[in-house]
């Protein structure tokens, strides 16, 4: 009798680039959307060096605290908000997501989370996906159970930086400064 071995794991591949982005992903809503600005960034490696081959997904309530999913019971958001994005690095590791500033949430036991994205991160080197969150500086993030769950020294990873024309949010993947990311 033969004895069949596991499938070994592989980690992400240059499928990502392939067949994964598609040309309005990075796009929450469209341009000109009143509010809109955007989030860009730097996926680094535990090295510090620029990924180029990684993808940000990102998934987000509306201004009024609505997802785009037909489940949601507070309504489903309204327009051209789509709530995802998905954007490849380009050769220096940058990304960008068009999107506006998403509404408070509901979260355990009737408390509020603050404004926040939920994002993903897709990598070589990576076997899954990790998860982390975007939290906003200029913004009250002080009820936040999932933030406040954060060692304080560590929080700044999950804080985007105001811009000329939107956020700053870079992600560094393991090292000093490694991203804050959550098991999901």
């Amino acid at each position: 009798m033969t004895q069949l071995l596991p499938t070994p794991s592989q980690t992400v591949g240059p499928y990502l680039s392939i067949g994964l982005p598609w040309p309005d992903g990075p796009y929450v809503v469209p341009e000109g959307t009143p509010g809109a600005f955007w989030i860009r960034g730097v996926v680094r490696d535990g090295n510090g060096d620029p990924v180029p081959d990684a993808m940000i997904e990102t998934w987000q309530a509306d201004s009024d605290g609505g997802f785009r999913h037909p489940d949601d019971p507070r309504g489903a958001a309204s327009g051209e908000f789509r709530g995802f994005g998905r954007c490849p690095t380009d050769q220096d590791g940058t990304y960008g997501i068009l999107t506006v500033l998403p509404g408070p949430v509901p979260g355990q036991d009737g408390a509020t989370q603050a404004r926040h994205i939920d994002v993903s991160v897709f990598a070589r080197g990576l076997l899954n996906r990790v998860v982390t969150r975007i939290y906003f500086a200029d913004q009250d993030n002080s009820g936040d159970a999932v933030l406040a769950s954060v060692p304080e020294e560590r929080r700044e990873t999950l804080i985007a930086t105001k811009t000329a024309d939107g956020y700053r949010f870079d992600v560094r993947l393991q090292g000093d400064g490694e991203t804050v990311f959550f098991r999901v």
